[in-house]
């Protein structure tokens, strides 16, 4: 994408340099990868591989879990071959590169340059802090999409990753990407503390620097997060959602999550977990069985996708899973039912959204 510079005049405000757009091609190769894997038969495949080639991080955000759950390996930094090798024994058209903070990593543009030149979609999480340096190793690419960590404006931002300056230095990174034609968008977590209208003034600031969207997620109560009062129960979710996606008080915000699963936060719909389809490769191997739960980790990633497994695991199964609403196992189940389902799928269709499903969860 060529971004346009737009100069104000005396007295103006700057415009953005233009908008960071989702390509075409991605809604068009995810649907054919899904009616591929539905013509062979397959009721489980993965839709995105979660891929975390280290769990250290420059952060300790006091709703994260993963530094503090694998403390024992946070010098361990996946190598190249093995990264690329876990992304395509998954096979899945999309990648979401998380972790820890993948910009730490030395050969993350190296993992990442190569995906991209394999045509994979590819969603890089970071907190924005080592942004800027990492612009003149990774190339901008329709297949490349920076996914920035926004938790409210500077205070409730600040506040959420217990330090003061990274607010700023995020939307700094935002920009310049954009300015550089990179797209982005954001992700934010939800949390018993948000604020709905500090949340709502976030959405349109990014928004109006030219983002794709801004994604968004109930927190997961991982058991090593220190505060573990800031998690949602469902019913808590459920209400802040519809506080905050009220249609009276939208109005210039783009969410990057279909409108399936925005439904299903706000307790308009119902769905059994699809967890499955977002796999996760650590530095200590596949996690079992999904992004929040790691009772294990296991060398095959087919072990994910064992029907046995799963009549363990999911809403009504597992007493864990209880108030898990994670963009990671229900945006994605969202995608599988509207396969079958004409009126959902013609909703996707309709609002652009069909390639969105489970994107991200970092």
């Amino acid at each position: 994408m060529t971004q346009l510079e737009v100069h104000p005049g005396p007295g103006e405000e700057q415009e953005p340099v233009g908008r960071s757009r989702r390509p075409l091609e991605l809604s068009v190769r995810l649907g054919w990868y899904i009616l591929k894997n539905r013509i062979k038969g397959r009721k489980r495949f993965p839709l995105v591989t979660m891929l975390e080639p280290l769990e250290m991080c420059n952060l300790a955000c006091i709703g994260c879990g993963r530094i503090r759950e694998y403390k024992s390996v946070l010098d361990k930094m996946m190598p190249v071959d093995e990264a690329l090798s876990a992304v395509r024994e998954s096979g899945a058209p999309i990648v979401s590169i998380a972790g820890g903070e993948p910009t730490i990593h030395p050969r993350i543009d190296e993992i990442i340059n190569t995906l991209v030149s394999e045509k994979y979609f590819v969603f890089c999480c970071t907190n924005g802090l080592l942004l800027e340096r990492m612009l003149d190793k990774i190339p901008p690419s329709k297949y490349f999409c920076w996914v920035v960590h926004m938790d409210g404006m500077e205070e409730k931002h600040d506040e959420s990753v217990a330090r003061k300056g990274v607010f700023k230095r995020a939307v700094q990174g935002i920009d310049l990407a954009l300015r550089r034609g990179y797209r982005v968008c954001t992700n934010t977590t939800i949390f018993r503390n948000s604020d709905v209208d500090d949340l709502r003034e976030m959405f349109r600031m990014v928004g109006n620097t030219g983002v794709e969207g801004s994604m968004i997620s109930p927190g997961y109560d991982f058991e090593d997060a220190p505060d573990q009062d800031l998690f949602l129960t469902r019913r808590e979710s459920r209400s802040i959602f519809q506080k905050l996606l009220d249609p009276a008080h939208t109005e210039g915000i783009k969410f990057y999550n279909n409108p399936l699963y925005l439904n299903f936060l706000k307790g308009d719909r119902e769905y059994q977990c699809t967890a499955w389809s977002n796999p996760t490769y650590t530095v200590m191997g596949w996690r079992k069985p999904c992004y929040p739960l790691a009772d294990e980790h296991v060398r095959n990633v087919q072990e994910l996708y064992d029907s046995s497994l799963w009549e363990r695991y999911g809403v009504g199964k597992d007493p864990r899973c209880a108030n898990c609403m994670m963009h990671c196992g229900f945006e994605s189940a969202t995608i599988f039912q509207a396969v079958t389902t004409p009126k959902d799928w013609a909703t996707l269709i309709k609002s652009g959204a069909a390639h969105k499903g489970g994107i991200t969860a970092g």
